[in-house]
C-alpha cells in the first residue's frame, strides 16, 4: 500500500497514508505541500492541515509539574480508595483498537466489574450491521467473555447491546471516519476517550507506522477537542519510547524534539533535534523517487535507518515516541494519560489464567525453543527482561483512569507499567524455567530440549546456531539425494528464521535499564483494600516460575499453538 497525495490534502479531502491506502494511484506531491518560512528560518510542513516544526516551540517544551500525592489517613484509603467504580458510574466511553489484546481485555474488564453508560467500539465497517457483526466475531463471541456469558446468562445478549455501541469510523480517515449522526452523537456523550489503536510491527513501512501511531492519535485528539463533556483522553503507548536511554527511565512526557538517544552519549548535546516535519519530507522524497515495485522496500528501510540515527531500536518505537509528542504539543486544555506498558504477555488471572490473542513479544521466542530450534540466544543471561500480564495493565489503566478522570485538572500524567523496577525477572531465570517445563512436557515428542547458550555477539551466535541445528538434522541414505536437499533446505530455512528472530529482538537481550513504576505504586497505595482485589495492578505478587510453567505457556499451548495461529519453526 502506498503513500498518495491525498495523504497531505487537509479536510474534508480523504487522509490515507500507508496501510490506509486502497489505490495505486501514481505518486505525485505537487502542489500539495505548502512550505512556510519561520522567524528561526526553519522550514515547516503544512501536513494533513496543521504545521510541524523543529520545536520545542510551544510552553509544553518545558517539564511539566508533577501530582503532588498528600499523606492520607489509613482509615479513609481503606473504607474510599480512588473511588473507581464511583467514577465509572454511567460514564461513557469511546474505545478505539477494541479488537487487539490489550482492547479486548479492556472491554471484558469494564462489562464485568465496572457500572459504565456506554462503550462506544470504534469499528472499521461498511454500516452499522456490518460493524456490530464484526464487533460480534472478534469480540462479544470470543472465549474471553465466557465468564461475563455465564454472569449474565440468558440476558447476556440484551446487556451486551445496551453496553457496547458499535460506531462506524476508521481511525485513518478525518473526524476518524464517523458520519454527522455519530460524531454529534459521541460528541455530546463521551466522558473518556482510549485511544488503543497502534500498528505494532516492528519494521514495518515508514509511512503506514507513522500514520497509525502519530497521525491517527492526532486525529482522536483534534476530535476530543470538540467533545463537549471529556474528562479525560487516555493513550496506550509503550514503554520503549523512550530509546536506548539506560538506568532508571521515569515517567515524564516526551516532548517534541526529543529523541531517544543516551543522555550519556558525548554527541548528544550537539546533536539536531528530532523533527517530525524533516520525517515527513523524507517520506515523501522516498516515495517519488521510487516504484510500486521497490517503494516498501525503501520505506522499511528508511523507517530503520531513522530509528537507529534517533536512538530508537526500530521505527515502531519511533513512531510510537512521536504519537505521544504530537498529543502533548496539540492538546491544550485536554487532561491527558499516557500508559506505557512494558512487554505484555498472557493474563495472570483475569477473566482466567493464560489468555492471549496472538504471539507476543516473546512468544516466538517460547515456542521455538520448546521445538527444540533454539540452541542460543543473542543477550546477556544476567539482563531483566521487563513482562507485564495483560490483565494488569488494563488494571492500571481502569485505576489511572478513575483517579486522573476525577482530579479536574488539564496535566498530562504518565504510568508506566512493567515489572523491571518492582519484581525484575532475569533472561538466565526465564530459560532455566523454560527448560524445566519443556523437558517434562515437550512439545515435539522424542526431542531433549538443551540448556539455553548465551552470547554477546552476533556472528558468534549464528555460527553456534548453524552448527547445532547441522548436528541434530534428521539421518537420510546417502545416495537419496532428493531427501538430502530437502533436508539441507529446512535446516538454512530454520538457521534464517533464528537469525531473523534474534536480531528482531536483540535490544530486549542487551536492554541495560529498569522503567520507574511510582506512579503505579502510588496508584496501589491509594486503591482501598477492595480495589485491590478487584483491580489487581501489583507486579510483585508475581511468582515467575508459576507464571510460566502454570500459566502461560498452557495458555499459548491452547490459544496458540493448538490452535495452529503460529508460524514459528
Amino acid at each position: 500500500m502506498l503513500l498518495t497525495q491525498s495523504s497531505f490534502l487537509c479536510p474534508p479531502t480523504k487522509f490515507s497514508l500507508g496501510k490506509c491506502l486502497k489505490t495505486n494511484t501514481p505518486l505525485s506531491f505537487t502542489n500539495n505541500l505548502e512550505m512556510k518560512n519561520r522567524v528561526s528560518g526553519k522550514t515547516a510542513v503544512l501536513y494533513n492541515g496543521y504545521s510541524y516544526f523543529t520545536s520545542p516551540c510551544h510552553p509544553l517544551q518545558l517539564e511539566l509539574p508533577t501530582i503532588e500525592v498528600g499523606p492520607h489517613d489509613e482509615d479513609n484509603n481503606i473504607n474510599q480508595g480512588i473511588g473507581i467504580l464511583k467514577f465509572f458510574e454511567g460514564k461513557n466511553i469511546l474505545l478505539t483498537g477494541a479488537t487487539g489484546l490489550v482492547g479486548k481485555v479492556l472491554v471484558e474488564k469494564i462489562l464485568r466489574s465496572t457500572p459504565v453508560g456506554k462503550v462506544y467500539v470504534l469499528i472499521k465497517a461498511k454500516d452499522k450491521e456490518s460493524a456490530f457483526d464484526r464487533l460480534t466475531t472478534e469480540v462479544i463471541n470470543s472465549d474471553l467473555f465466557k465468564c461475563l456469558k455465564e454472569e449474565h446468562g440468558k440476558s447476556y445478549e440484551a446487556f451486551v447491546r445496551e453496553k457496547l455501541i458499535p460506531i462506524v469510523g476508521n481511525i485513518c480517515e478525518p473526524n476518524i471516519g464517523m458520519d454527522s449522526d455519530s460524531i454529534e452523537i459521541v460528541r455530546k456523550d463521551v466522558h473518556v476517550i482510549i485511544q488503543a489503536a497502534a500498528s505494532t510491527t516492528l519494521n514495518d513501512r515508514y509511512d503506514s507506522l507513522l500514520d497509525s501511531n502519530m497521525n491517527a492519535p492526532q486525529r482522536l485528539m483534534r476530535f476530543a477537542k470538540t467533545c463537549k463533556n471529556l474528562k479525560l483522553f487516555t493513550h496506550i503507548s509503550t514503554a520503549y519510547v523512550n530509546g536506548r536511554k539506560e538506568g532508571t527511565i521515569y515517567e515524564k512526557a516526551l516532548i517534541m524534539g526529543e529523541n531517544g538517544r543516551k543522555e550519556c552519549d558525548d554527541e548528544l548535546a550537539s546533536f539536531p533535534p528530532f523533527d517530525v516535519a524533516d520525517e515527513i519530507n523524507m517520506i515523501l522524497k522516498a516515495c517519488t523517487s521510487s516504484t510500486d515495485h521497490d517503494s516498501t522496500k525503501i520505506l522499511k528501510k528508511l523507517g530503520q535507518d531513522r530509528a537507529s540515527f534517533f536512538g530508537w531500536y526500530n521505527s515502531y518505537h519511533m513512531t510510537k515516541a512521536m504519537g505521544e509528542m504530537i498529543l502533548n504539543e496539540i492538546r491544550g486544555d485536554v487532561p491527558l494519560l499516557i500508559i506505557r506498558p512494558a512487554v505484555i504477555e498472557s493474563s495472570y488471572k483475569e477473566p482466567f489464567p493464560g489468555w492471549i490473542q496472538g504471539n507476543r513479544m516473546f512468544d516466538p521466542v517460547i515456542i521455538s525453543y520448546g521445538k527444540g530450534n533454539l540452541p542460543a540466544f543473542l543477550g546477556k543471561s544476567e539482563m531483566v527482561m521487563d513482562v507485564i500480564p495483560v490483565d494488569m495493565v488494563v488494571n492500571t489503566i481502569i485505576a489511572a483512569i478513575a483517579k486522573e478522570g476525577s482530579s479536574y485538572n488539564s496535566q498530562l500524567n504518565v504510568y508506566h507499567v512493567g515489572s523491571s523496577a518492582t519484581n525484575p525477572l532475569k533472561f538466565s531465570d526465564f530459560f532455566e524455567y523454560l527448560f524445566e517445563y519443556f523437558n517434562s512436557s515437550p512439545l515435539v515428542e522424542s526431542i531433549n530440549i538443551p540448556k539455553i547458550e548465551y552470547f554477546n555477539k552476533f556472528d558468534d551466535f549464528s555460527k553456534f546456531v548453524r552448527q547445532e541445528i547441522a548436528r541434530h538434522k534428521p539421518r537420510c541414505r546417502v545416495d537419496d539425494e532428493k531427501m538430502i536437499r530437502r533436508i539441507e533446505c529446512q535446516c538454512k530455512a530454520k538457521v534464517a528464521y533464528v537469525e531473523q528472530l534474534c536480531k528482531m529482538y536483540e535490544f530486549i537481550g542487551f536492554f541495560n535499564a529498569r522503567f520507574d513504576t511510582s506512579n503505579s505504586q502510588k496508584l496501589i497505595e491509594e486503591m482501598s483494600t477492595e480495589e485491590q482485589l478487584s483491580f489487581e495492578v501489583d507486579a510483585r505478587n508475581i511468582e515467575w516460575r508459576s507464571y510460566f510453567q502454570d500459566i502461560h505457556i498452557p495458555g499459548l499451548r491452547k490459544h496458540i499453538i493448538n490452535g495452529n495461529r503460529t508460524t514459528c519453526i
